[in-house]
């Protein structure tokens, strides 16, 4: 410390997550990126998925597209990647600019981040069970049945 007399006999060599093997966590950083992009074109995806030839329409492709994306979304945007994007190397939210309005997402995101594995369960399924469905669709094996 500072106001010790006495010096430490070694050099600190901690250099957080600048050297390896930590500088791999920013991996993770990078992915959610990835993923944000992914994200867009699936809910592209998801809504044209309600027009069936020119006119608006429910299948139950489209819920099912609907409800993969969504649990995707909550996935994704429970991620801490993403609470440290929106509330990160913030000390004090009243001091930064749009302190409320960060403060306000950082919590939301905190709140989302403690359900994260369930999210990621959620998802892992929905994932699953919406390419078997588009596949037997595709296929032919089975018919996109038509609600409105």
């Amino acid at each position: 410390p500072p106001a010790c007399s006495v010096g430490e006999a070694n050099a600190h060599r901690y250099k957080g997550e600048n050297a390896f093997p930590f500088i791999l966590q920013n991996l993770h950083r990078y992915f959610l990126y990835v993923a944000l992009i992914f994200l867009i074109i699936l809910w592209y995806d998801a809504i044209h998925a309600f027009w069936f030839n020119g006119s608006f329409g429910i299948g139950i492709g489209s819920l099912v597209l609907l409800a993969n994306i969504v649990l995707l979304s909550f996935y994704t945007i429970s991620c801490h990647s993403l609470r440290h994007i929106v509330g990160g190397k913030v000390d004090c939210f009243s001091c930064v600019n749009f302190g409320g309005a960060r403060h306000s997402a950082w919590r939301s995101a905190s709140f989302l981040n403690e359900h994260h594995m369930l999210f990621a369960w959620m998802s892992l399924f929905s994932v699953g069970l919406s390419d078997l469905y588009i596949r037997l669709v595709a296929s032919g094996a089975i018919q996109d049945l038509r609600i409105l």
